[in-house]
């Protein structure tokens, strides 16, 4: 009886200690559940204004008249894709204010202001690295590579539309990288200085992510890729140092 009245004791406590867990990953899933109805939603309102967007996105080609479409579903994937990409960008701010509220209730009371300005941080910088895209990378890397060798280039409505909402949206994550550092610096992982004596290792990083991100290697669209990604380091730096502070 007495072994019997132990196990029950010990399994009771392994019963309230995953209990905590337990509400946690069932927070986290209500979280992600309305952050994926939020992007859904917006995206059915692209549905739209999608073949207006599709419009101004092919402008550096000439609109939809220099485009060539060599499969049956060849149009509605690039619909598709293209209302998926504006919804995510319309669905930015809340998709942020879920994941922080997540966060939220393990901080102090004058921790949450840091993530009360998050939201609007976070949406302005990805929303920055989308308008970084086109109005300075397309520019540049779509003559360059529809003109290279002179060779007469059709382009495939997929293939275009995949490689620009593709740079649109890695070059927007990419732009959060300050908001990161300053939270990765207000939960004590790093620290303005090590950021700053770690610049060297930072730029090979910085190439690595160009190098993946951008269609090509050369170094053109990488150094388009690397200069604001050196610039929003820099900016890192001074939030970990504001964050440290605090």
């Amino acid at each position: 009886m007495v072994a019997l009245g132990r196990a029950h004791r010990k399994a009771s406590i392994h019963l309230e200690s995953s209990q905590p867990l337990l509400q946690h990953l069932d927070e986290l899933r209500k979280r992600l559940f309305k952050a994926f109805a939020a992007v859904v939603i917006a995206t059915g309102l692209c549905f739209a204004f999608a073949q207006n967007l599709i419009d101004y996105l092919a402008s550096p080609l000439g609109g939809r008249a220099g485009l060539v479409s060599i499969e049956v579903t060849e149009n509605m994937a690039i619909f598709m894709r293209v209302a998926l990409l504006g919804g995510f960008v319309l669905g930015m701010p809340f998709i942020v204010y879920q994941v922080m509220a997540f966060m939220l209730p393990g901080l102090k009371q004058n921790e949450k202001l840091w993530l009360l300005i998050g939201v609007p941080f976070a949406s302005l910088l990805f929303a920055s690295g989308v308008a970084f895209t086109w109005f300075v990378m397309i520019p540049v890397a779509i003559p360059f590579l529809v003109n290279f060798l002179e060779i007469r280039t059709q382009v495939r409505p997929l293939n275009y539309f995949e490689f620009v909402t593709n740079l649109m949206f890695w070059i927007g994550i990419c732009f959060e990288l300050p908001l990161a550092v300053m939270f990765l610096a207000k939960l004590k992982f790093v620290t303005a200085r090590q950021l700053a004596n770690g610049w060297r290792y930072a730029i090979v990083v910085m190439a690595i992510v160009a190098a993946a991100v951008t269609p090509t290697v050369d170094p053109i669209n990488m150094g388009l890729v690397m200069l604001p990604l050196m610039v929003l380091y820099v900016i890192s730096i001074i939030l970990a140092w504001l964050a440290g502070r605090s």
